[in-house]
């Protein structure tokens, strides 16, 4: 992926997205209606520099601009932006960050503290806080007259291949502890799946190796079945593509199985599926709303992840996989 520079010709596009890899996946529909509207532009994802190897799959993305947040303004010239879009939210600091590129043109959705009731382009639509949050970002560019299809979710292949073709993913990471759905329910899943025949693997990142490590020790598998920690970012995306089926909580994994098509059982806690869950396709989502108590940073799962069974689970992997 080329860096951002001053020395193209072509006028420039920056998209701020400065979150995690779920939150950029959602944007992928808004980001690829921005690449036909603006077909001669040079788009620019502003975007934290880890996120590379994803934006690299992205098609119609030119360059990166590594961003990891809101804190600073970003490192282009005042005017050198044609057009600034704020795919990152509809507070002021992603606003403000946004505006001081002096952009022809700002697409973003009003700020209170900054428009008022009156403001400078009255396309700017009002935040709406229950959509689904695929549809809140091509909603935005559409009340620019940019056409999007919010389940154009798609991603090119990776580069970084594994090896591992057909191989049933248990996911067992989340970022926060009200979406890790228990390690022993986990591993009953995984045990299932290969006494039914299927060859399972475990990931995570990094910092969830030896939570993936207990789950497939609990279930009776070899450390050589966790790749939580071993692949980059660029191979887990080749193992999610090349998946038979993802297992998943509500994360970046879940989102990489819509991306591909790939079959996939996806446990919902705090977040409603309304505002985040999948697109038509080959995914189940299993949840409890009615017991939702929707805290995101809690360090316990939540009710309503908690509700869902191992039997859930195995039901929900014969429907979307076929009888076993």
């Amino acid at each position: 992926m080329q860096p951002w520079n001053d020395t193209d010709d072509r006028p420039a596009l920056i998209a701020l997205r400065t979150l995690k890899l779920g939150d950029l996946l959602v944007a992928v529909p808004a980001v690829r209606a921005l690449r036909r509207g603006f077909p001669h532009h040079r788009l620019v994802l502003a975007v934290p520099g880890w996120l590379e190897p994803i934006v690299e799959l992205i098609p119609g993305v030119d360059a990166l601009l590594p961003t990891p947040g809101l804190d600073d303004a970003l490192p282009v010239a005042p005017g050198r932006v044609d057009v600034a879009v704020n795919l990152h939210g509809s507070g002021p600091e992603s606003r403000r960050v946004v505006d001081l590129l002096g952009a022809r043109l700002t697409i973003a959705h009003r700020v209170a503290e900054i428009d008022g009731d009156d403001p400078a382009d009255r396309r700017m639509p009002h935040w709406q806080p229950d959509l689904l949050e695929r549809r809140r970002w091509v909603r935005l560019v559409e009340a620019y007259g940019i056409c999007g299809d919010e389940n154009d979710v798609a991603l090119g292949p990776s580069a970084r291949r594994t090896g591992i073709r057909g191989a049933c993913v248990v996911h067992v990471g989340a970022f926060y502890g009200s979406r890790r759905w228990p390690v022993e329910r986990f591993a009953a899943v995984a045990a299932s799946l290969r006494a039914d025949g299927h060859d399972v693997v475990f990931t995570g990142s990094g910092a969830e190796r030896e939570r993936a490590l207990a789950v497939s020790r609990r279930a009776g598998f070899g450390d050589d079945a966790v790749l939580a920690g071993v692949l980059d970012l660029a191979e887990f995306a080749a193992l999610v593509e090349d998946a038979r089926l993802v297992v998943s909580a509500d994360t970046g994994a879940a989102h990489l199985a819509s991306a591909y098509a790939r079959p996939s059982v996806i446990l919902f806690g705090p977040a409603a599926p309304e505002n985040w869950g999948p697109p038509p396709g080959p995914h189940l989502v299993l949840t409890d709303a009615s017991r939702r108590r929707g805290e995101t940073f809690a360090a316990e799962p939540d009710p309503a992840l908690l509700a869902v069974t191992v039997d859930d689970v195995l039901a929900g992997v014969e429907r979307v996989m076929g009888p076993r």
